[in-house]
């Protein structure tokens, strides 16, 4: 199986076929606390990072959905800083790619493009939102290297996603996200549907 077949598999037909419960994109903003555990109490933070990963449809409405998606986010720049652009990866996914150092206003916008697609009747194309972590100055030792949190939309759960050189994640990284998040984020009990978004090249974003 291909990457955008396990792409589609996991975080798409076969997740929804056996998502315990619908989505929501109210569950974006269990973020906005979970940031502050991961900082006190396993010494990472916000990376300045967030991303809105969703499959395209040929057709003019979903197209005048994503212009609005791209209107509102051009609104808030103005008064949040958030930058905001879209991108097509290699294997033709879309994604709406954050930046801001306040993560309050990343989940906002993350959750405003999600919505906004909702509310058009294509939440069904959500695939995933991602938000980016790495070590603080004082981190302790084994905290190294960058860590995501991953919303899977078909799902409804979040999972933890830590890469590193040849492929690998970092387990202990994996463990230790897993069990002090769970309970303050819906952690997804199967790690079937944990899905590695590697990134093209190491170090960068799976965006990039």
């Amino acid at each position: 199986m291909g990457l955008l077949d396990s792409l589609k598999s996991v975080l798409g037909i076969a997740a929804e076929a056996d998502a315990a419960r619908g989505a929501d994109p109210e569950d974006l903003f269990g973020m906005s606390t979970a940031y502050v555990t991961m900082e006190a109490d396993l010494g990472y933070e916000p990376a300045g990072a967030a991303a809105l990963c969703f499959s395209s449809v040929d057709s003019t409405d979903f197209a005048d959905a994503v212009d609005e998606v791209e209107a509102i986010l051009a609104a808030g720049e103005a008064e949040t800083g958030t930058d905001a652009r879209l991108v097509r990866d290699d294997h033709g996914y879309d994604w709406v790619v954050l930046a801001d150092d306040d993560v309050e206003d990343l989940v906002t916008s993350v959750h405003f493009a999600a919505d906004t697609l909702v509310e058009a009747g294509y939440g069904s194309r959500l695939l995933a939102a991602l938000f980016a972590f790495e070590p603080t100055a004082d981190a302790p030792g084994d905290a190294d290297g960058r860590v995501y949190w991953v919303y899977s939309f078909r799902r409804g759960t979040y999972y933890p996603f830590a890469p590193r050189s040849g492929h690998e994640q970092d387990s202990k990284a994996l463990f230790k996200l897993e069990s002090v998040l769970d309970g303050e984020l819906d952690v997804e009990p199967d790690r079937e549907y944990w899905y590695p978004l590697w990134p093209d090249e190491p170090g960068r974003h799976p965006w990039e």
